[in-house]
């Protein structure tokens, strides 16, 4: 492996623990979570099964959405991102377990807008490292990149109506089962 792709794949993997944390952080925050985890979330209070493990599962789903959407299975680039999938669910596994231990409950409502702002910033600050690495997108994004690609429509416009279509997704599931609003509020916009 070359030195440049070495650097390039720790950014990558920085990029995705900063990522994760702020995830975590958004969860601790309790306001309700990005649109890009809601459905994972939700699935988490529905089923009780770990964030991280839902997270990998709902990136399976967007594997297999971009695999129907493109019409071909590509075994290397399905290898790569559930790859991807897996690490990212272990570090939101690992950062909720980390903030868990560490930090103070949200008790306050100044707390808990101290952990959103925190989280918006680590989620900023992983977007970013992890994007510039220039290695491949985490399954959400290389759906929207393939939607975007596919019906010819600006990254934007796909980027919301993923978002949107997921955040009705939790929202559905988690009256349905938890008759709350569970991941979604104020920190999903």
């Amino acid at each position: 492996m070359s030195q440049q792709l070495m650097k390039r794949v720790f950014l990558y993997v920085v990029g995705l623990f900063m990522l994760s944390f702020g995830v975590s952080l958004s969860i601790y925050a309790n306001f309700g979570v990005s649109p890009v985890s809601s459905l994972a979330y939700g699935l988490s209070l529905i089923t009780g099964v770990s964030v991280g493990a839902t997270t990998i599962f709902t990136h399976i789903i967007y594997i297999i959405i971009q695999m129907i959407i493109l019409k071909r299975f590509d075994m290397k680039y399905a290898l790569t991102q559930l790859i991807i999938a897996f690490l990212f669910g272990f570090f939101v596994n690992a950062t909720i377990t980390i903030s868990t231990l560490l930090l103070p409950v949200a008790g306050t409502l100044i707390l808990q807008w101290v952990y959103l702002a925190l989280s918006l910033l680590m989620v900023a600050c992983g977007l970013f490292i992890y994007t510039n690495a220039q290695y491949t997108l985490m399954p959400y994004d290389e759906l929207t990149q393939v939607i975007s690609t596919t019906y010819k429509m600006p990254f934007g416009k796909a980027k919301i109506i993923g978002d949107v279509s997921n955040v009705i997704i939790a929202i559905i599931l988690c009256l349905t089962f938890l008759k709350t609003m569970g991941s979604i509020g104020i920190g999903t916009i």
